[in-house]
């Protein structure tokens, strides 16, 4: 693991996304997969550190809004959400590759909100 305070390590690798929304969508459509522990386990640790790094990109984006945009505070929750889900330890389950599968896909959906361009107020 890399010392990287500033999260500058995160900020200069572009998001590989389209891997990451395949393997997320992959995931959420299992129904009984029956893989070993220990493949649930890399699946769930690649997610994880997918979410780090998609969650510093919304932390990033929130950061540059104006206090009175309304996206920042609900990025906010998604993150401290998000800050829970990935402080619980990884298990060879399913359902914890499913949890994390969920997390990336939140994380996603609320950086499509921050980078979004705003409509003009009329």
């Amino acid at each position: 693991m890399h010392h990287d305070p500033h999260g500058l390590i995160e900020a200069e690798l572009p998001l590989d996304r389209a891997p990451h929304e395949a393997l997320v969508t992959a995931v959420l459509a299992w129904s009984d997969p029956d893989l070993a522990p220990s493949d649930y386990e890399q699946i769930a640790l690649q997610l994880t550190g997918h979410a780090r790094a998609v969650a510093a990109d919304v932390r990033r984006h929130a950061a540059a809004l104006p206090k009175s945009d309304g996206r920042g505070a609900l990025a906010e929750v998604v993150l401290r959400e998000a800050d829970g889900c990935l402080s619980a330890p990884l298990e060879g389950t399913a359902r914890c590759a499913q949890n994390r599968a969920r997390l990336v896909r939140v994380l996603y959906t609320r950086l499509d909100r921050l980078t979004e361009p705003v409509p003009a107020a009329t």
